[in-house]
């Protein structure tokens, strides 16, 4: 599942990106481009791509659907009960086309028409009061899906909250995904998707930082083991820094023993195995290094990791623009962005064929190709 960057990434401003979470303003036609060949890679690798915002709309077209998330949409405690009511009318009459496009590029007060209120007088013209969803691209953290099974996630920043609505609504009410049973969600503690990293049947590490929340990791641990959707769980403490935003910013898959791993950190990188004791409870097993613990629980002799062999400066810039960050869609293939020449080079020279995309657009919300994917069905 992708989300093709649309109206919400053209309502990004030099007065909200930051609170938008984006490190620039995109050009939009450009990431657009930019979206369409990872989407052509990915298919040009019988990979079936999936359109969140095509799912959303059929999703609404059920009433139930439409109802509930116009409830939560205006549920903010800053417009008023007049413009909330007026709001929930308006939406109300909206065809799914519409309706999709006013919860993902968001409404500004100066859109509102035919109302009048002292919350449309007093509020900035340019003030949002449906914020756009810019976010949206990076499908990798609303939802985990785990065999059998999808967990909604709990999204930390106030800017990417409304994302877990949409997709808890696709999961329920689209026909694709009626009878997947459901766990976690946004009304728990912290889990996003970009943490989740599924190391082999059986064994999920987490990264615990500045998304997930140690009590995030502790409830999702206890629904994946206690559902038998895992045998252990791994918590890796990471940096709670915007470089290292998420666990898949620092290493990620691409065979099934093999990572690739943001060189500065392999050393220090920390796991905690969890599994589920005779009592039920998590036990917590000591503190190992990350590729110790992580090959213990898969079975294997190694966990590899290629070194990129970067030297500091060179490795920081790479991981900064998500060179850690690759897609793997095959043993030994993965898609990554094609301005980390050199980590891509070591990849290559480890027999690891690089499908390389362009993202200087697409980066500047901090997210490479992993993050800006969910898969939903995989070997």
């Amino acid at each position: 599942m992708l989300h093709r960057p649309g109206p919400e990434l053209g309502r990004l401003t030099p007065r909200n990106n930051d609170q938008l979470l984006f490190d620039g303003i995109p050009w939009l036609g450009r990431a657009q481009d930019e979206h369409d060949a990872f989407a052509q890679a990915l298919r040009d690798h019988d990979v079936e791509v999936l359109y969140l915002v095509e799912l959303l709309v059929e999703a609404l077209a059920v009433e139930e659907a439409r109802a509930t998330i116009i409830e939560s949409t205006t549920s903010n405690l800053c417009l008023g009960d007049g413009l909330r009511r007026h709001l929930s009318d308006v939406m109300t009459g909206l065809a799914p086309e519409e309706l999709a496009l006013t919860l993902t590029a968001g409404l500004r007060n100066d859109e509102v028409t035919n109302f009048r209120s002292i919350v449309t007088s007093l509020l900035p013209p340019e003030n949002f009061l449906i914020e756009p969803l810019p976010n949206l691209l990076f499908t990798r953290d609303s939802s985990v899906w785990l065999p059998g099974h999808v967990a909604v996630t709990s999204l930390a920043m106030p800017a990417r909250v409304r994302e877990t609505q949409l997709t808890g609504l696709i999961y329920q009410h689209h026909p694709r995904f009626a009878d997947t049973p459901r766990i976690h969600g946004p009304h728990l503690e912290h889990v996003e998707g970009g943490d989740v990293l599924l190391l082999a049947p059986g064994v999920i590490a987490v990264g615990v930082g500045e998304r997930t929340t140690p009590a995030g990791f502790e409830r999702f641990a206890q629904q994946v083991l206690g559902g038998g959707l895992a045998r252990i769980v791994l918590a890796v403490p990471i940096a709670q820094e915007r470089a290292t935003m998420h666990l898949d910013t620092i290493v990620t898959m691409v065979d099934v023993d093999t990572v690739v791993i943001y060189p500065n950190m392999a050393s220090n990188l920390r796991a905690y195995a969890v599994s589920l004791g005779e009592d039920g409870q998590l036990s917590v097993g000591a503190e190992t290094s990350f590729f110790a613990g992580a090959a213990e629980a898969m079975g294997i002799d190694t966990l590899h990791q290629i070194d990129t062999g970067l030297d500091p400066v060179t490795a920081e810039r790479e991981q900064w623009d998500d060179g850690n960050n690759t897609l793997a869609i095959g043993p030994r293939l993965a898609v990554a962005y094609e301005r980390n020449e050199q980590t891509n080079a070591r990849l290559e020279e480890h027999g690891i064929e690089v499908i390389a995309i362009s993202g200087s657009e697409l980066g500047s919300g901090r997210g490479g190709p992993r993050c800006m994917s969910c898969p939903v069905d995989r070997d």
